[in-house]
This record gives structure tokens, sequence and C-alpha cells, in this order.
């Protein structure tokens, strides 16, 4: 058969191995999304049951409604408002639930692609950034909101009456929680990074003082324009951030201590 021929129908094979390859992907990729929605919303049926959209956003609700005047409660501006803003909420708290679930599909698919040493970093990875995350949204709860919300009705004159739209409560509520939630992922970057090589312990010590300016940005743009939450904000990611410094360095110091005691055997 003739050469031209013969390179011709190897480079049709070699098309059709690579659309089939990613014919496979996509289909894998579908699969996983599917899974990660059916189990949102499943888990948003189940509290939609129990215990209901409605108890949800009363226990969401209580940090704001403990700081204002006694008898006075948020307003809805919107006709179905009250009806749409508890399902918002359900909805968040089913995701916030499916975590684990939606970050392991992606972890799966991820996995056949990375290295070994890569592989090890993923199941510690999706569980303590998920409970990190969890855990940055309990401070904001319990810690933060009701600091913040004490010092703002302080701070208003007594001639005003507030009543909070639900509405504007929730989108505050969900920025506080995602600013939060990230900013206690900072130890498990900074783990990864070393880990894989990226950076150095040395290298994240040298970089404080410009994390902690950064810091300090961040908390004035995503949090309200008041001292309270700013600082709320702040302060942990530096915390966090000498946190991540000691951890990456103990698992650096134990992986050296590995790889000397390989080469003494060799």
């Amino acid at each position: 058969m003739h050469p031209k021929i013969m390179a011709e129908i190897e480079n049709k094979s070699n098309e059709n191995e690579e659309n089939e390859s990613l014919i496979s992907h996509l289909v894998e990729l579908r699969n996983r999304l599917l899974k990660s929605i059916l189990a949102w919303l499943c888990i948003f049926a189940i509290i939609c049951v129990y215990p209901g959209s409605s108890a949800i956003y009363d226990f969401l609700a209580i940090p704001l409604t403990s700081a204002l005047p006694e008898g006075t409660k948020m307003v809805a501006i919107g006709v179905i408002t009250p009806f749409i803003v508890p399902l918002k909420i359900s909805l968040l708290v089913a995701f916030i639930f499916a975590l684990p679930i939606i970050l392991y599909q992606i972890w799966a698919f991820v996995a056949p692609g990375l290295y070994p040493s890569e592989k090890k970093l993923g199941l510690p990875v999706v569980l303590f950034s998920t409970l990190l995350f969890l855990l940055g949204m309990a401070f904001c709860y319990y810690f933060v909101f009701g600091q913040v919300f004490k010092f703002i009705a302080n701070f208003a004159p007594a001639s005003i009456t507030p009543a909070p739209d639900i509405e504007a409560y929730l989108s505050f509520v969900i920025t506080m929680f995602i600013a939060f939630g990230i900013t206690f992922e900072v130890p498990i970057v900074l783990v990864a990074l070393v880990k894989l090589g990226v950076l150095s312990v040395k290298q994240l010590k040298n970089y404080r003082s410009y994390f902690i300016v950064l810091a300090f940005v961040i908390a004035a743009i995503v949090t309200p324009p008041d001292v309270v939450s700013q600082l709320a904000l702040a302060i942990p990611m530096c915390l966090l951030y000498e946190v991540g410094i000691l951890v990456a360095k103990t698992i650096q110091s134990k992986s050296e201590t590995t790889e000397s005691e390989n080469v003494e055997n060799e």
C-alpha cells in the first residue's frame, strides 16, 4: 500500500481515538454532574419536609432579630418574597450538606489524570476543606453576626426603627458565609502548594507581610463598611495563614525525614 495512504489511515485512526476519548470524558463529566445535582435535590427535598424552609430561615435570622429592638420584625417587600427567600435558604443548606458528595464527584473525575503523589492529597483535601468551610460558616454565624448586628444597632440613631428586608438579609448572609468559608480554606491551600512543590515554607514566610495587607484589602471589599466585621475577617485570615505555615512545615519535615531514611536504606 502507498505510504501516503498508510499515513492518512493512521491519522484518521488517531483522530477517531481522540474523538472517542473526548466523548467518553464528556459522558463521564455529565454523569458526575447529574449525580451531584441529584444528591443536592434529594437533600433539598428532605429539608423542605423536615425541619421546613420557614424553620431554617427563622434559625438563620436569630442573630439579627436578637440585636433588633424587642417586638421588631423583618419585612418582605416583594409579593412572593416570603415564599421564595426561605426556599433559597433551603437550597443553600442542601448544597452545604451535599458539598462532600459534590467535591468527591469532582475528585473522581480529575483523579485519573493526576500523579500518584497528587492522588494522595485528594481525599484528605476533600475532607478537611469541607470541614474548614463549615467551620468558617459556623464562626461567622455564632460570633461575627452577633457582634456586627449589635454594633450596627448601637450605632443607629434612636429616631430610626430598623426593619430589614428578608431578601437583603439573605444576600448579606450568603456573601458573609462564602467569604468566611473561603477564608478558612487558607491552610488547605498553603499545604497543597507546599506539598505539590509550587511554594516552599520559606517563601510563605517571606510573603507573610504581603498576605496581611491582602487580607485587610479583601476584608474591606467583602464585608460591610464597619470595623468589627472587617477585623473579624482579616484577623482569622492572618491567623489561618500562620496555621497553614506550621502544618506545611510539619509535613515538609516528615517528608524530608522519610526521604533521608529511604536514601540510607538504599
